[in-house]
């Protein structure tokens, strides 16, 4: 099932619903840049055994309306988004599941909107808190100084060209080259697989632009220490070990700020949902929303 969602005065988002109707809802919310596609069908039909998943185009990605120039807007107006499509899918409360930049914008949803959520999921992300990190031998280590990107990303991200390329090749083997330093190096990489996606996303969308709303779009105001430190909404922190963008210890300090939380690891995730991936993510997310649909 597919529809368009009137976020705001001239912005549509697509949407699409997978799933028996009468079945729990499971929002899914990607990162920055990335469409609802971004999470594989394969994914997507695993949690649809127990759930009506529901996954959207952000704004500037997708089918959705690419107008950031003309209606810029803030990061945490994303999450106000994922809002809108709840209520357009009745879904007066969801598991949802978020990854990078979703998995910001879902701890928005928990510090703003808790009564929105059953559960949360937060893959590939950062904590909105400056509470420090209390490593193993109880030494304290400040938000800020987490490690972040891999040297490796960094220098793809400075030395890429512009993301309007005109030819269509060029633009998927850069794709395909970012996804595989997002991946990590503990699962062989599938080039094909993740070219295949990749063509399918561009084929949605309609052109294979890349938008920057998302990198120029403010990012002030969002720290929610106080109110993550209260969260009651159970909260599952995947622990990906080869995770490039947010490596560890950032899901062990999620873990630690917010309340009601815990971990699990998916053995060599990186920042990516290659195949492998697929089984032991779809199961873990599973068991974590089924305790409490029946709950546990």
């Amino acid at each position: 099932m597919e529809r368009f969602v009137d976020a705001a005065p001239g912005i549509r988002l697509w949407a699409q619903a997978e799933g028996p109707a009468t079945a729990p809802p499971l929002l899914l919310i990607m990162g920055a840049q990335a469409p609802g596609l971004g999470w594989p069908d394969e994914f997507v039909t695993l949690l649809a055994a127990r759930h009506r998943v529901i996954r959207y185009d952000h704004r500037d990605t997708g089918r959705s309306t690419w107008a950031y120039d003309e209606h810029p807007y803030p990061i945490a107006e994303l999450a106000e988004d994922a809002v809108k499509v709840l209520d357009a899918f009745g879904a007066d409360r969801a598991h949802v599941v978020g990854m990078s930049l979703g998995g910001l914008l879902t701890q928005l949803l928990l510090a703003d909107h808790p009564d929105r959520l059953r559960t949360a999921t937060l893959i590939g992300t950062g904590a909105l808190s400056d509470t420090p990190y209390r490593a193993p031998d109880g030494t304290e280590v400040p938000a800020s100084d987490l490690p972040g990107p891999t040297p490796e990303l960094l220098q793809l991200w400075a030395r890429q060209e512009p993301p309007d390329t005109p030819n269509l090749e060029l633009e998927l083997d850069r794709r395909v080259e970012h996804w595989r330093l997002l991946a990590g190096d503990a699962i062989p990489f599938d080039a094909e697989y993740t070219r295949a996606q990749e063509r399918r996303i561009i084929a949605h969308t309609g052109h294979h632009r890349t938008s920057t709303a998302h990198v120029l779009a403010d990012t002030s105001g969002l720290l929610r220490t106080e109110r993550l430190a209260r969260n009651d909404v159970p909260t599952l922190v995947v622990h990906a070990p080869a995770e490039p963008v947010y490596p560890p210890p950032h899901a062990q300090h999620l873990a630690q700020v917010i309340g009601n939380a815990r971990t699990v690891e998916i053995p060599g995730m990186g920042h990516a949902l290659p195949n492998p991936i697929h089984p032991p993510l779809a199961a873990a997310i599973l068991d974590h929303t089924v305790r409490e649909d029946n709950g546990c």
